[in-house]
């Protein structure tokens, strides 16, 4: 079984920084930050929601505030994965340094 806290970047750097500027990157961007939009907007519902269902308040606060961390995540997950790949390489130069 893999260890769950390393996550494992099969890419290149160079993939990951063209993947970034496609075109396909560019539509599930607009596609997330409508989502997260959506989110906000919800916001703005959960009071009123709240009083008529008699659903808790901060439940549905929770909800929303984790799907937009979500977003923000997927959102920045080519940087995350190109940071990976940079302290992974760091990690070898210094093994390479020590030996």
């Amino acid at each position: 079984m893999e260890d769950l806290q390393e996550i494992k970047v099969y890419a290149t750097k160079d993939q990951i920084e063209s993947f970034k500027d496609s075109l396909l990157w560019e539509d599930i961007k607009r596609e997330l930050i409508m989502w997260k939009k959506m989110c906000k907007n919800e916001y703005g519902q959960v009071i009123g929601d709240s009083i008529t269902s008699g659903i808790n308040i901060l439940t549905q606060l929770g909800d929303i505030y984790g799907r937009e961390r979500a977003i923000d995540y997927l959102l920045s997950i080519p940087d995350v994965f190109l940071q990976i790949l940079e302290d992974r390489s760091k990690d070898k130069e210094e093994i390479k340094n020590e030996s």
